[in-house]
């Protein structure tokens, strides 16, 4: 998976904008205003592409065991976020969109009522 295929796949879930809140080289996706997931393009940049993603914490610890490319969250809350090295080869791109799909869901079951509407409109 490329930064491109990355970026498309994120922005193609309902309400999904990105940015550079933080600096001009953290590209972070975001639904209705929250965080799901950021991408260092600096490291993608020497070929060490990777992704934080939240994650429910027992699910974290348990793909943490399964697979070594997916460690605690670099600079985040490691109970809750996940860095996913995407260049390792042992993560298929089918696997890395369910992780996305896990941090968006993830995002969106701590939104309120009111916001979880806002989606569907």
């Amino acid at each position: 998976m490329d930064i491109e295929q990355l970026r498309t796949y994120c922005l193609s879930k309902p309400k999904v904008t990105n940015s550079f809140p933080f600096d001009e080289s953290t590209l972070v996706f975001k639904v209705l205003g929250k965080m799901f997931a950021l991408v260092p393009l600096e490291k993608w940049e020497r070929g060490l592409a990777s992704i934080n993603l939240k994650c429910d914490p027992e699910y974290a610890i348990n793909l943490r065991e399964a697979h070594e490319s997916i460690v605690p969250g670099w600079h985040s809350n490691k109970k809750h976020w996940n860095t996913v090295y995407i260049h390792k080869a042992d993560l298929k791109p089918e696997f890395i969109k369910q992780l996305i799909d896990h941090s968006y869901d993830m995002v969106i079951k701590g939104m309120t009522k009111k916001m979880r509407l806002e989606l569907k409109s």
